[in-house]
């Protein structure tokens, strides 16, 4: 533990980066490898609860977009994240590696509720924990719930694994040119609408100082970079 920088980690990670190179549904192999990389961390005691989106089988927003319901959207897109967490709990237990799934909505046929105090007790007890189904809510995104779980379990440090190597000042697929940032600062974020994670997102972790790490997920061995306080990707604090 000497050298590791943070203790209790939130890991968030896109539903689109458990698609790995198919871009829609669950990529095995991308799966192993986010697993074998969490069993790193946890093999060294790290405490590490994940956040998982669904956006690789379903995105309310673009749901609502063709004229759903955007509540009903929304709760589709909670169900895909739990189907997310559950291949993901999958993986990590072939690892190895103790889990439970949480969901904001109870089903307690294949997840348990949750429930802040128990979700503590087995980040103690050295069980990786996964919060599925959002919030609960419509409206709120995974970032969101990334921000508000990281604030419940008192998390040191939010990392947030893309698919690019940090936060860029445009889109750096579309712009050869984009400039990646090393450091910034909460309200630069919301400022210049950079798109690290929403804005309700954003205030949340501003308001309760909490740090993000954005970085790339695709590169083996980041996430022990990551929590061993190395410098990569962006990093987005308070700046002082």
């Amino acid at each position: 533990m000497a050298n590791l920088r943070y203790k209790r980690i939130i890991l968030k990670l896109s539903g689109e980066a458990l698609a790995g190179g198919q871009g829609f549904g669950i990529d095995q192999a991308t799966l192993q490898s986010i697993a074998e990389q969490i069993k790193e961390i946890k093999d060294l005691g790290v405490e590490v609860a994940i956040v998982v989106g669904g956006g690789n089988i379903w995105r309310g927003v673009a749901g609502s977009a063709q004229g759903m319901d955007r509540a009903t959207a929304d709760y589709m897109g909670m169900l895909a994240t739990v189907m997310n967490s559950l291949a993901l709990q999958d993986a990590l237990e072939k690892v190895n590696v103790s889990t439970r799934v949480q969901t904001a909505i109870e089903m307690r046929q294949i997840a348990e509720p949750y429930i802040r105090r128990r979700a503590i007790r087995h980040l103690e007890k050295n069980r990786v924990v996964i919060f599925a189904a959002g919030t609960g809510n419509p409206y709120f995104s995974t970032d969101t719930t990334a921000a508000l779980r990281a604030a419940e379990i008192e998390a040191e440090v939010i990392l947030m694994a893309k698919k690019v190597d940090g936060v860029y000042d445009s889109d750096p697929v579309k712009n050869p040119k984009a400039k990646r940032f090393t450091d910034l600062q909460y309200i630069d974020v919301l400022n210049k609408g950079l798109g690290v994670m929403d804005s309700t997102a954003t205030s949340l972790c501003m308001d309760n100082n909490i740090p993000l790490i954005v970085f790339n997920l695709n590169e083996k061995g980041n996430i022990l970079k990551a929590v061993k306080g190395e410098k990569i990707g962006t990093f987005v604090g308070r700046g002082d």
